[in-house]
Parts: structure tokens; C-alpha cells; sequence
């Protein structure tokens, strides 16, 4: 009778488990995705000379990566990849978004299935807020793309007071709300952004929604807070007006966060946050702000500077706290992974995304990714790269932080990243058949691409 009684005990602690989890909600989803972000811009990443607490209380709830990557490195291929699942080229947007304001049929293919798409499916109200950049006509903005609600700006960037896009002429206003233009002058963009976000959960409390956050922040033009500004007077420019907007965007996120604490949502969300890629050197951004510590390049670079960025998942009560992953993963791995932490089926299509669930709760887990692949633009001059294990191999590198470095001979750059993690020395030559290696790798991956396009092209 005791065996008995202890085997009937067994069965009802299963039982209980089995249901418990059953019964569990399914978590809401916050995307952060911030803009221009260096490497190494959070305190819990290494920056010292900034103030990032928000950020950091974010990593020490969840997990924070070490060795992860953008899709890209410029701005609506990443955000292709990242929505997608899939590398920006087999999603059909390479490269950014072009100028003028409205060409026709830019942006995203909206054969593409996106988050939004997936999660509305599966019962999940969806919302965008910030940045969009994949596509101006309105089969290509957000309420085109999956989402309920939305509320930005379409292009690249823009003046965070106006609201205006200032580029090569003539000026665009571009701030949108479902696809009808509004105007709020004089209001600043992120307090904006802060106000819908907070809106939308407000309306969203009761029911399981999807929140993607955008944020053009830390994006030129650098226009952190006054109070920002003055707490980094004694930094040199343009680190003290780079510094003022991190800290800036650091303490719009603290609000959101905040209100999810407020509304009682924090411990069912899963809040994940990323930059898009890595810091910029542009004219517009004052040459740079930015801060990749050790790693070569940034922004349009393929050299770990330019690709390599912070990120973080975190659901408290449920994922691992406090803890670091530094096995590679990549933004396409967002989909797939939280498809499957939400129980939603994913796309019935090609994705190079893997889930990092099991990675997420089990330290010791590995990587999904014996191999991954980047390219920026088509054709022969495109910028590409291919990475298996520490062995990374770049085509045709660019380099907008010391251009001067690249030789005609470094059309083929070859590092291997547990030797010299700032790629300094190109192995090419010293290791031709790794290099051929992995061009052959690239090419394959190429090849199944293109046929893949062909394909699609003809139905």
C-alpha cells in the first residue's frame, strides 16, 4: 500500500506539472530595437563613460549575448532580417530602402512573413512604434506587414522635433499613425514614442500582444535631453553628444518598462532588445560617437565593428537571470525562437533563424549555427562574409572607420576571431584553403538563394 500511494503521489505531481504548464499564459512580447547602437555602448557591456542603468537592469533580468550579430549592416536589411527570419538577400531586401521618398514598390516583399504575421495569427495583438524604413507605399508599411497598430516614421530617419525628413531635398514631413499623416511640432520624437507605448499597453492589458519598439535612437541627428547633455559637458564631441542620447533613449525605455511593472505585465512579457547594427561614422553623425572597443569597423562594415551588437531576452520567472551566452546567435534566430516560447507555428517557409530557446535556458547548450552568412546589395561588388566556428571569411570588406587600411590584396579578408578579435591581420594568404573553404561555402549558400528567388519569381 505505501508503494502504491507513493507511485499515486508520482502521477499527481506530473499531472499537476504537466497541467500548470498547460495552463500558463502565453507571454506578450516587447521588441526593442534600437538604432546605431555600438558594440560596447552599456555599462554592462564595458562602456564606462556612459549611464545606462535601465539598459543594465534589463541584462541583470534576463540573458545577455556576447557574441551575437545583426543581419545586416545597414539599417532595412537588418530590420528585414530580424522580422523576418531570414537573411535580408533570400527576404529580398539587401540593402536599404532607397531615396526618393515614395519609388514605387520599394521595401520589404510582402510575401514576407513577418512576426506581426505570425503572432496575429496566433491570436496576439500586434503594434509598431518608432522606425519602419521597409517600405513607403501601404502595402509595404507596418498595417501592410502584420500589424495592428502603428505609429512613426517610414523613412531612414528624422529630426526629432519636426518630424521632418532632411536629406538631399525637398524636406518630408514623415511621422504616420495607420498609414494618415499627423503632426505634433515642437514635441519630442522619443517622449512620442514613450506616450504611444504606454498607450498601447494600457489597451493591450487584457488580451496577448506584440509590441515592436523601433526606437531611432542613438540615429543622427544626436539630440539627447539638455539635462543629458550637461552630465556629459567634460566628454570630448562627438562621444559627449552620442553619450547624451544613449542615456537619453536609456531612460525612455526605463518608462516602458516601468509600465509594464506598473500594469502588472512584467513577469508574462518577454521583453528582447537589440541594436540594428553597429554605431555610424558618418558625416551626419559627426564621424562617429560610437563605441566598438576592439572590434574593427561599424555601420555598412561586415567586420565584427559593424555587425557584432549588444542583445538581451528576458521574462523573469520563466528564462534564466542575471545570466551570459557567448555562443553565436543572430537576429534571424528572433522569429523562430519566439515562435516557439509563445506556441505559434512559425512560417511554412525557408528560414535561416534558429531557435534559441533551449540556449536561453541552459547555459551549456550550443550554438544553433555551425555556420552563417551575410551579404549587403547584389552583385559582384557586394559586400559578403561567412563565419564557421572562429574562421571568418569577408569579400570585398569596407572599413568607414580607417578606409585606408584595405589593400587591392584584402578583397578576400580572412580572421580568425579566437586569435585576433579586432581582425587586424588578414590570414588569406597564410591560409588558402580555409579561405577557399569558406568562399565555397558562400557560394553554395548564393546559388541556393538565387535559385530560391528564380523560383518564387515564376509563380
Amino acid at each position: 500500500m505505501p508503494q502504491l500511494s507513493f507511485f499515486c503521489w508520482i502521477c499527481l505531481l506530473a499531472f499537476t506539472t504537466i497541467t500548470h504548464a498547460q495552463n500558463q499564459p502565453r507571454p506578450n512580447v516587447l521588441l526593442i530595437f534600437t538604432d546605431d547602437q555600438g558594440s560596447l555602448d552599456m555599462n554592462c557591456y564595458g562602456s564606462e563613460d556612459l549611464q545606462t542603468p535601465h539598459m543594465d537592469d534589463l541584462a541583470a533580468s534576463g540573458v545577455r549575448f556576447t557574441q551575437f550579430y545583426a543581419a545586416a549592416p545597414v539599417c532595412s536589411p537588418s530590420r528585414a532580417g530580424l522580422l523576418t527570419g531570414r537573411t535580408p538577400l533570400r527576404a529580398g531586401l539587401p540593402g536599404n530602402v532607397p531615396i526618393p521618398y515614395r519609388q514605387e514598390g520599394a521595401g520589404l516583399p510582402t510575401e514576407e512573413v513577418t512576426i506581426a504575421e505570425m503572432l496575429k495569427d496566433g491570436g496576439y495583438k500586434t503594434g509598431h512604434i518608432g522606425k519602419w524604413h521597409l517600405g513607403h507605399n501601404a502595402e509595404k508599411q507596418p498595417t501592410g506587414q502584420g500589424f495592428d497598430y502603428s505609429f512613426g516614421h517610414m523613412v531612414g530617419c528624422i529630426d526629432n522635433y519636426s518630424h521632418f525628413f532632411y536629406w538631399s531635398g525637398p524636406n518630408v514631413h514623415d511621422l504616420w499613425r495607420n498609414g494618415e499623416e499627423v503632426h505634433y511640432p515642437g514635441q519630442f520624437f522619443p517622449d512620442l514614442m514613450v506616450d504611444e507605448a504606454h498607450q498601447f499597453l494600457e489597451q493591450n492589458q487584457d488580451t496577448t500582444f506584440f509590441l515592436y519598439w523601433a526606437i531611432n535612437v542613438p540615429h543622427y541627428p544626436y539630440q539627447g535631453s539638455p539635462e543629458w547633455m550637461k552630465t556629459y559637458a567634460d566628454l570630448p564631441s562627438p562621444r559627449r553628444e552620442y553619450a547624451a542620447f544613449v542615456s537619453t533613449m536609456d531612460e525612455k525605455i526605463g518608462a516602458v518598462l516601468d509600465k509594464l511593472d506598473e500594469l502588472g505585465l512584467r513577469e508574462n512579457t518577454l521583453v528582447i532588445f537589440q541594436s540594428d547594427h553597429g554605431h555610424s561614422v558618418e558625416e551626419r553623425a559627426m564621424f562617429g560617437g560610437g563605441n566598438a572597443g576592439d572590434y574593427r569597423g561599424a555601420k555598412f562594415s561586415l567586420f565584427e565593428g559593424g555587425i557584432r551588437v549588444p542583445a538581451i531576452a528576458s521574462w523573469p520567472g520563466t528564462l534564466p537571470e542575471g545570466e551570459i551566452r557567448n555562443q553565436l546567435a543572430i537576429s534571424t534566430d528572433w522569429l523562430p525562437t519566439i515562435a516557439d516560447l509563445c506556441e505559434v507555428s512559425p512560417p511554412q517557409t525557408v528560414l535561416d533563424g534558429r531557435s534559441l530557446a533551449p540556449l536561453l535556458r541552459d547555459a551549456t547548450t550550443d550554438s544553433p549555427h555551425e555556420t552563417v552568412y551575410w551579404q549587403t546589395g547584389r552583385g559582384e561588388s557586394s559586400q559578403w562574409a561567412v563565419r564557421q566556428g572562429d574562421w571568418k571569411l569577408i569579400g570585398n570588406p569596407r572599413d568607414p572607420v580607417q578606409p585606408d587600411r584595405l589593400v587591392m590584396a584584402d578583397s578576400l579578408f580572412l580572421a580568425n576571431l579566437s586569435q585576433d578579435i579586432s581582425e587586424s591581420t588578414n590570414l588569406a594568404s597564410q591560409h588558402p584553403q580555409k579561405t577557399k573553404e569558406l568562399h565555397q561555402l558562400y557560394e553554395q549558400w548564393l546559388n541556393e538563394i538565387t535559385q530560391e528567388n528564380q523560383l518564387r519569381s515564376y509563380e
